[in-house]
């Protein structure tokens, strides 16, 4: 697997990706409705253009296919997200650790991010504190995240 970054030719890829892991891996803890908000089948591309040409964004790679990405703004890690079938296989691991040390390098002090219920686990076992428990709107529905944060 290796890393590199965001290209604006990835932009359909990622949002496949992103619709996947969502609808997939977070079924457990949000409601179809909820999840319809949060990735609908219909994204915005052009805002998810902008967004990710605006941050620093990476793609995991893997046999030339795009299996994860994150992006961060700062100190906030934006997005993080894997194919389903990538859960625990390192993809994650591996795009969270460069951008917290892209963070560290920019003269960071700490990283912060709003993690799903489903990721929670993931961010607590890379040393993330919740600082509160928050609710967003996405399209008419409102879900359940979590502000965390990982001091360095």
């Amino acid at each position: 697997m290796t890393l590199r970054p965001y290209r604006e030719e990835d932009l359909k890829e990622i949002l496949s990706l992103f619709y996947r892991s969502v609808h997939e891996l977070a079924s457990g803890d949000y409601t179809p409705a909820q999840l319809d908000a949060w990735a609908p089948s219909d994204p915005d591309e052009e805002g998810w253009r902008r967004s990710l040409a605006a941050h620093y964004a990476l793609v995991a790679e893997e046999d030339g296919r795009i299996v994860g990405f994150g992006d961060l703004d700062g100190d906030y890690l934006d997005r993080l997200y894997v194919l389903p079938e990538r859960k625990g296989r390192g993809a994650g691991s591996l795009l969270c650790g460069a951008l917290e040390e892209r963070a560290r390098a920019a003269g960071e002090k700490r990283m912060t991010a709003f993690s799903s219920r489903t990721a929670l686990s993931f961010f607590a076992g890379r040393g993330y504190a919740v600082l509160r428990e928050n609710t967003v709107e996405r399209r008419g529905r409102y879900l359940i995240n979590y502000k965390v944060e990982k001091i360095f």
